[in-house]
């Protein structure tokens, strides 16, 4: 079978450009974001959200959009894969963990690194990896 992709400005999609978690409380989860990954609040966001100055693109957190419940939900991203590149997985595993954030999955070698999935405010699961 031969797929023919036939590349027109009108149809085609670059990729991801912007990720951004629905959250009940914007300020406290962009507290946990800056106070325990390190991240930098962009020099804008837009209403009822913060932008983070992450490359190459940029992450936030907001309100939910109107007809999101996440108080509906058992775990809110569930079969999502949000991932993050740090310097030293290890090293921040550590950090998180005497901070008594919820880790999801050990600390690991893997194809990306050093590599280990905790839980956010919110309940998403996020892996950090150092490849």
């Amino acid at each position: 079978m031969t797929v023919t992709v036939t590349d027109t400005s009108a149809d085609t999609v670059g990729g991801p450009d912007f990720i951004a978690l629905q959250v009940r409380d914007v300020e406290a989860a962009a507290a946990f974001y800056e106070n325990h990954l390190g991240l930098r609040r962009a020099a804008v966001s837009p209403p009822h959200a913060v932008v983070f100055a992450t490359e190459p693109i940029p992450f936030a957190v907001r309100e939910p959009l109107p007809g999101v419940d996440l108080d509906a939900v058992e775990r809110p991203g569930l079969g999502v894969a949000l991932w993050f590149r740090t310097p030293d997985a290890q090293a921040l595993h550590d950090r998180l963990q005497a901070a008594g954030v919820p880790i999801l999955k050990a600390p690991e070698d893997g194809p990306f690194g050093r590599m280990f999935t905790f839980t956010g405010p919110e309940g998403y699961a996020v892996t950090m990896h150092d490849a």
